[in-house]
């Protein structure tokens, strides 16, 4: 028989086409042998049987032609894979390059963002030491304004000057509520004292210009002025500060408080 004209140092994968090709070749040499061991009928001549029995043969340009067929789809096949792996490498590589812009943009973005974040802090910040140190320049400003005003030595001055104090401070009043409320109770005179009431029988007498009982004068003392209770503005400050307590004013008091 003819040798394998496809075995060369290392076996090759053939095609379909070229392995139905082989198994048809081996085929036919198998049916010759067969054909030339068994006695055909009294009409078949020596010479057919000598044609039957003959070995099948290829030609060189027959098996190089098998083995181009063969290398160049093997070739084929090389550059196919080379081909789907490049370009699954590219396609790889884009993915990369486009997860690491997104990652980019999404870290700028969050920059910008914190950037702004803290701008918006700082400017609140300022805005906030800004006004609170206009606050304080305004108050300072109107105290000292109060320390610095001169009052006349006498009820209207006393009572201008509490009132300067009160409105530095919160406290509601008028001039007209004051001066009611100081007449009615110790005429304007700032030394004046209560010895027959309830209070003066319980040994804690009303005093001054609105008629404080120490108690009182002590709890409502607004600071900034004297801690004499005939003091006449401290005695007036600590009333109305007392009244606004319990009666939202001193304008609001007609009688007895």
């Amino acid at each position: 028989m003819p040798k394998n004209p496809f075995t060369r140092g290392h076996s090759r994968a053939l095609t379909k086409r070229h392995k139905i090709a082989v198994a048809g070749v081996a085929t036919l040499g198998a049916a010759a042998v067969a054909f030339s061991a068994v006695p055909g009928n009294a009409e078949t001549t020596t010479s057919e049987a000598a044609t039957y029995s003959a070995p099948v043969k290829y030609s060189s340009e027959q098996l190089k032609g098998l083995q181009s067929d063969v290398s160049e789809q093997l070739a084929a096949k090389a550059l196919q894979g080379k081909a789907a792996a490049e370009a699954k490498a590219a396609h790889a590589a884009k993915a990369k390059a486009a997860a690491a812009a997104k990652a980019k943009a999404k870290a700028a973005h969050a920059a910008k963002k914190k950037a702004a974040a803290a701008a918006a802090a700082k400017k609140a910040a300022h805005a906030r030491k800004a006004k609170e140190a206009a606050s304080r320049a305004a108050h300072r400003a109107k105290l000292k304004a109060a320390v610095h005003r001169s009052y006349a030595n006498n009820l209207d001055g006393w009572i201008k000057q509490s009132l300067d104090i009160m409105k530095s401070k919160g406290i509601p009043g008028s001039y007209n509520g004051l001066y009611r409320n100081i007449m009615r109770e110790s005429s304007g005179n700032p030394n004046a004292i209560n010895n027959w009431d309830i209070n003066a029988i319980n040994g804690i007498p009303s005093k001054g210009l609105l008629q404080v009982i120490p108690p009182t004068f002590q709890a409502y003392h607004v600071a900034g002025t004297s801690w004499n209770i005939y003091d006449p503005v401290a005695n007036i400050t600590a009333a109305a500060n007392y009244a606004a307590d319990k009666y939202g004013s001193m304008d609001n008091v007609n009688s007895a408080y």
